[in-house]
């Protein structure tokens, strides 16, 4: 009774808190919808307008004056920041972060008020006290010896908003305020940085202040452009040092864009037209990471970030390419906004929670704090893109899905030099991709490169990754039974090559090299067969599992079936079903369940296989498997799951002979 008594005294004070909390997890929802423009999803120019209100409304319910930072409610785990000391660099993130939502909005709109705050007002004054000692925002300028910090992060971040708009952002501040902030950002700017797209929060700080007519280094800002530059690898792949990821895509491209279309251009035009030759190679790759209902892939570091993903599709918007369909493009990036602002779960306190939808501590990084998702307010950017552009007019499609993609088929499209491979399924609208992964968890300090997040099979749109259990729980990897009789997922992967329709890969255990396969995936029309050889010198326990399902509004469904001696195992959470069929090497075929290893429910389902191998003299052991997977309430003929009619291994020749039951036949050579 005193619980509910005191409650309604906060009601009746209006307390902040009480507010936020109170509608602190409502989804986005879109309003008047043209479905006539946007058959697909609804979303016009103006329903993203809506969406960054959405965003920036979140976050201003914790401003009721200039001086509140833009500091959010930590989430429990790992992130960031765990004592006093990293304070100020959280408060700077919110501020530069949130910026990238305001100032489109501003450009449009310079007299914005949220929450009785005038946006433009509490930006400008938060900027200035950037530099001012006594201020609880003050960010302490790089000493002479210092290296790459977060400070040089969102100082790039905060020069890229002032170069879009310099008017609202830049303009009224007095000389000695921009004289300031010139001192102090110009002292990360002209800098050490971190060899990866890092280089680019350099560029832009550098590239600002010569805009604003500063003096800079611009022999560095040629430096550190050419060094970009030459972390391309074509198809619009850059390489993140050492990863690929979507980093390798939209933050590169995004960079490189914005800065030729702001500065480039007018300034240096021979880069420019580098960047932007490299932004045209996206258009007939990209694309096809993503799902037929524009859903993106949970896959690499920063998912948390979520629709930052799709910025270069607005982003191609800036010229009028005939070769590009826009009404997909535009497709894809509101798909991608739906995919998590509608979403339930997208919003906690008012603010994006650190995860995939929810929160999700296995694809959290310790480099990140709450303020931290405000990266993905970089789509916003796209707001920049005229009213005229075909971006925006151009009638909404579903693209290569339409026009290339036949039922019962499976596309495959190989990256080249970057070695990564999009797989596209027809038969579900669902994307995949394979991609790097080579990172050891003593090297990787910062504990993300070598985790679930890079180091699964292949990553696929309809079925986000499940986080490795201590039981042995695995989803799309293997998992090996190490002397230290814990189960270690595989993750030193080596690509070996991309040949009729298989991709080829070795792989050894981090603990102990002795244990080492073969790999070789085959993408079908309704899943994988994967045709893998162990070369192990040593005995071991093993389990490889398939995608993981979600528990949604229903229990997962288990169905066992024989077909031909084979064993049949069906999993079907109602919305879709995955079937694994064990054809050489495997013992035993189980379903496991497991609690809080997924980013879609508490509870989910995976089926594992399992082995225990005994290494033979002068012989490899094969295991083939089928990994299959359909629509929930589509039904399976026999042919369908026994998809292969007969697998012969060669040790002599070193390969397998596969002969499929449509006809068609593989030779996997390792």
């Amino acid at each position: 009774m005193k619980k509910n008594q005191f409650l309604v005294f906060l009601f009746l004070l209006g307390l902040p808190i009480c507010a936020q909390q109170s509608k602190g997890n409502s989804a986005f929802e879109i309003k008047n919808p043209d479905f006539k423009l946007s058959p697909e999803t609804g979303m016009t120019k103006q329903h993203w307008k809506d969406a960054a209100m959405y965003l920036l409304e979140g976050a201003f319910g914790y401003i009721h004056s200039l001086d509140d930072p833009m500091k959010f409610p930590k989430q429990e785990g790992k992130s960031y920041p765990l004592d006093e000391s990293k304070v100020p660099t959280e408060k700077l993130e919110g501020l530069c972060r949130t910026l990238f939502v305001a100032a489109p909005l501003l450009k449009e709109n310079p007299s914005l008020v949220i929450n009785n705050i005038k946006v433009a007002d509490y930006y400008r004054y938060q900027i200035t006290q950037l530099t001012n000692p006594k201020s609880a925002s003050y960010i302490v300028p790089r000493s002479k010896n210092g290296g790459p910090s977060q400070n040089l992060v969102e100082f790039g971040a905060l020069s890229i908003s002032l170069l879009v708009n310099p008017e609202v952002l830049w303009d009224p501040l007095t000389k000695e305020q921009k004289d300031a902030l010139a001192k102090s950002m110009l002292s990360y700017g002209d800098g050490p940085t971190v060899d990866s797209n890092w280089k680019f929060f350099n560029i832009f700080v550098l590239s600002f202040f010569k805009d604003k007519g500063y003096a800079v280094n611009e022999k560095l800002l040629v430096e550190y452009l050419d060094k970009s530059l030459k972390d391309y690898r074509g198809n619009g792949w850059y390489n993140d040092s050492p990863a690929y990821d979507y980093y390798s895509m939209w933050a590169f491209q995004m960079y490189g864009m914005m800065w030729s279309e702001y500065f480039g251009k007018a300034n240096y035009p021979e880069y420019a037209a580098k960047f932007k030759k490299n932004f045209a190679d996206l258009n007939n790759n990209y694309p096809y990471l993503f799902s037929q209902n524009g859903d993106m892939i949970v896959w690499g570091r920063s998912m948390s970030y979520r629709v930052g993903a799709v910025v270069p599709f607005p982003l191609m918007g800036f010229d009028k390419d005939p070769s590009i369909n826009y009404g997909w493009m535009r497709r894809i990036a509101s798909g991608v906004i739906k995919q998590f602002f509608t979403h339930p779960d997208f919003m906690e306190d008012n603010v994006p929670t650190l995860g995939v939808y929810g929160p999700f501590e296995p694809a959290v990084q310790v480099y990140s704090c709450r303020g931290s998702v405000y990266w993905m307010g970089k789509i916003f950017f796209g707001l920049l893109v005229p009213d005229d552009s075909p971006f925006w007019t151009a009638k909404e499609n579903n693209g290569a899905w339409e026009t290339e993609f036949k039922k019962n088929k499976v596309y495959n499209k190989y990256q080249g030099v970057s070695e990564i491979l999009i797989t596209d399924y027809p038969n579900i609208g669902a994307s995949e991709v394979r991609a790097w992964c080579h990172e050891k968890v003593k090297d990787d300090w910062q504990k993300f490169r070598s985790t679930e997040n890079y180091n699964r099979l292949s990553y696929n749109s309809a079925f986000p990754w499940q986080a490795d259990g201590e039981k042995g729980e695995v989803a799309m990897n293997y998992v090996i039974k190490n002397k230290s009789d814990k189960w270690e997922a595989f993750r030193l992967y080596t690509f070996k090559k991309f040949e009729d329709g298989i991709y080829y890969r070795d792989v050894v255990l981090e603990t102990d090299a002795n244990v080492k396969f073969n790999l070789a995936d085959i993408p079908l029309a309704n899943g994988i067969l994967r045709v893998d050889k162990n070369n192990s010198a040593t005995a071991f326990a093993m389990r490889l599992g398939h995608y993981a399902l979600p528990k949604l509004d229903r229990e997962i469904k288990t169905t066992v079936r024989k077909i031909k001696n084979h064993e049949v195992t069906i999993i079907d959470n109602g919305k879709y079903q995955l079937a694994m069929i064990p054809l050489l090497g495997w013992d035993k075929s189980e379903v496991v369940q497991a609690k809080g290893l997924h980013p879609e429910a508490n509870e989910s389902s995976v089926i594992n296989l399992s082995n225990n191998y005994v290494p033979q003299k002068e012989q490899s052991t094969v295991y083939a498997t089928l990994m299959l997977w359909k629509k929930s309430g589509e039904k399976w003929s026999d042919k369908e799951l026994l998809a292969v009619k007969q697998i012969d291994f060669s040790s002599k020749e070193n390969t397998v002979n596969v002969s499929f039951a449509n006809g068609e036949k593989k030779l996997v050579k390792f």
